[in-house]
């Protein structure tokens, strides 16, 4: 079901009985959202990215299995449990490197098994707990980030790490908007191709926070640096393995090599839910390759074709390249010198 709305933009919205989901493959030409009322249809929203973004990716999950334990308990109270956990197993293929997704399903798995009197509503508080606990990790990381960035004169952000990609504020782009309180920044985006979510979303989100936003392509990141415009690249992440290594949208690890090449500093935000403790290194991060139409132009999509296309939605930023790492708990300066993110003083509630 679409809807229109005249509330503030948001990417996600839960209404007491459905999720209402921004389907960000409309934007910014139409503001459009679709309403869910199970698990199955929340599926489909993060595969088709309706709904992107690590973190938002994990709270929708979360109010996915509310949806399903809504759908089941009531009219399957001897056999809801199994179908309940269905529903998380097909939730948890839905997009394999955002490492938010499987933490949130893990925290409500636990609450699953936990006795209730009403499941449903203790599902419930997690979810909206997961929701908010984002937003409060948001802000923090925000002034951390514009603390660490102080005198800057530009930064280049990649993708989009706003409140469209989180339950509110945003990573990367959280920092940009608090540093931008503070002082005069120049902030450049780029495009951030296949899908073009620096296009479409990120300069969208900035301007209707009245933030100037100048847009590059791609290929002119190594010439914007060379230029001596910024001093910060700062972006958002998908998986941060033990050691530091990062995954983020493809494109992240070729500006972390531009960067090193021009005395550029490299700024990674994430909340810590995005910290993969059982690997080591980036080498262990799966890589998530989409379909080769998404790439493709029309003319090669037919059979007998001699064009493919490889669609790697990832890459590893190796901890060497990396300047600093934000997270709610702390940030961490060269976490190749220091121990990774091992540091971390994490609470897992």
């Amino acid at each position: 079901m679409t809807i229109q709305t005249n509330l503030p933009v948001q990417a996600l919205r839960w209404t007491g009985d459905t999720l209402i989901v921004l389907d960000q493959r409309q934007l910014p030409e139409q503001v459009v959202y679709d309403e869910y009322r199970d698990a199955s249809g929340v599926t489909e929203a993060i595969v088709t990215m309706r709904v992107r973004g690590a973190p938002a990716i994990g709270i929708a999950a979360a109010y996915g299995i509310v949806l399903s334990a809504k759908q089941h308990y009531s009219v399957n109270n001897d056999q809801w449990l199994p179908l309940v956990e269905a529903d998380i197993d097909k939730l948890a293929k839905s997009r394999p490197t955002a490492v938010n997704l499987f933490w949130a399903l893990d925290r409500m798995s636990a609450q699953l098994q936990q006795s209730h009197d009403d499941p449903v509503q203790s599902l419930l508080v997690c979810a909206e707990k997961i929701h908010a606990d984002d937003i409060a990790a948001n802000h923090t990381m925000g002034e951390l980030g514009a603390d660490i960035i102080a005198g800057s004169q530009g930064v280049l952000t990649h993708c989009n790490t706003g409140t469209l990609a989180t339950g509110g504020y945003g990573t990367a782009l959280g920092v940009i908007r608090s540093a931008y309180q503070r002082q005069s920044l120049k902030v450049y985006a780029g495009e951030t191709r296949p899908w073009l979510q620096g296009v479409r979303l990120t300069a969208w989100e900035l301007s209707q926070d009245g933030i100037p936003v100048t847009l590059c392509a791609d290929s002119a990141a190594a010439w914007l640096m060379k230029s001596g415009r910024i001093d910060w690249i700062i972006v958002g992440a998908d998986r941060i393995a033990a050691n530091g290594d990062t995954a983020n949208k493809i494109g992240t690890y070729s500006l972390a090599v531009l960067a090193k090449q021009h005395g550029v500093k490299f700024m990674v935000v994430a909340p810590t839910s995005t910290i993969d403790w059982t690997i080591e290194n980036g080498d262990q991060i799966r890589i998530e390759e989409r379909n080769q139409n998404e790439l493709l132009p029309a003319c090669y999509i037919k059979e007998n074709s001699l064009v493919s296309a490889w669609n790697p939605v990832f890459d590893v930023t190796p901890a060497e390249l990396i300047t600093a790492i934000v997270t709610e708990r702390g940030v961490i300066m060269n976490p190749a010198k220091t121990s990774g993110v091992r540091g971390l003083n994490v609470v897992i509630c």
